[in-house]
Parts: C-alpha cells; structure tokens; sequence
C-alpha cells in the first residue's frame, strides 16, 4: 500500500502560530494558494482512493489540489483540548513535551497520543491495497512517519509518500525541497 500524506495548506491558526487540533480555523490566501500549487505537483497521479480530514481546512486543500476527496474524521488532527488556541509558545512552556516527542502524551482535557495514533491507523487498515491520497494535519503525519525516519512537523501544504509495506517515507514536496512523484 502506499499513502501520499499532504499538509493542508496554512490556516488563520498556522499563520499566528496558534494550536489548531479539533478546532477549525479557515485557509488564509496564502494557505489557498499552497493547496493550489500542490495541483501541479499531483497532477497525473492516479490514486485508487482520496480523502480528507473532515476539517475545513483540509476539505478546501483537497478541494484545491485534487477536486472532490472523501471525508472521514479519523483522519482529523489530534484533539489537543486546553492547548487549542494557545500560541506555540504558550503550549510549549507548559507541555513543550507533547510538541517535541510527539509520543505517549495526554493532551489536557483532550486526546492520548495512543488513541489519535489508533483511530488513524484503524482507517488505514480499513484501506483497499493500492495508492491513496490523504488530505490530512501535521500531527497525523508527524504519527505516521515517525517509524519511518521522518520525526518532525512539517511545513503547510507538505507532500510525503509512505511505502506502508517496506516503512519507508519519502518528502515528495516542502518548501524548498521538491521532487517529481513517481
């Protein structure tokens, strides 16, 4: 099976550097224009699915960079609960720890990171084989390729391609690092 895990493009929340989670803080122009540019980077893929995050953020991304994706909201980002809206400064003084490791955390009054990591991985075992494409948040990607070497959150409107079979994760676009897909 391969997954190709794209960023949706920055939100009012990214953008002033604020934890988004659950909550659903629109695309900024700039974020419209990531999602748009991704279509140049997709196009001519086939996929034998697409989906999206039931966030609007990532429903308006896939809309832009692909057309039409199938909802679902295990793909949403991590409930972060108290931390939602506090500035990435503020979650980090108090749980700088949940944003650096990324692993065995309870988010306050919100999400473990062992049931946002299974409600993902329950959708991805539901999964025909094949090539899909998924419209999804940086925590979702950050839980999905930290076995696969990539242990970061990468930027808005971010492509990476996982070989779910071998564990092997590929950057497919970032800012500043682009490769042609295959």
């Amino acid at each position: 099976m391969e997954l190709w895990l794209v960023r949706h493009g920055e939100t009012t929340y990214s953008a002033t550097k604020r934890v988004a989670g659950w909550s659903d803080p629109p695309l900024t122009e700039l974020g419209r224009r990531q999602a748009e540019a991704l279509r140049a980077v997709i196009d001519g893929s086939e996929f034998d699915g697409v989906w999206s995050s039931d966030l609007v953020r990532a429903v308006e991304s896939a809309r832009l960079a692909w057309g039409d994706a199938t909802p679902d909201e295990r793909l949403r980002e991590c409930n972060f609960g108290a931390l939602e809206g506090c500035s990435y400064e503020e979650a980090d003084s108090t749980y700088g720890e949940v944003f650096r490791v990324f692993r065995g955390f309870q988010a306050p009054d919100g999400e473990s990171h062992a049931d946002f990591r299974g409600r993902i991985l329950q959708f991805i075992e539901e999964l025909a084989p094949g090539r899909h494409l998924l419209f999804v948040h940086g925590g979702v990607i950050r839980a999905l390729t930290q076995d696969f070497g990539i242990d970061r959150f990468l930027p808005t409107g971010s492509i990476v391609r996982l070989d779910w079979n071998a564990s092997k994760a590929f950057i497919l676009h970032e800012q500043g690092n682009t490769e042609r897909p295959t």
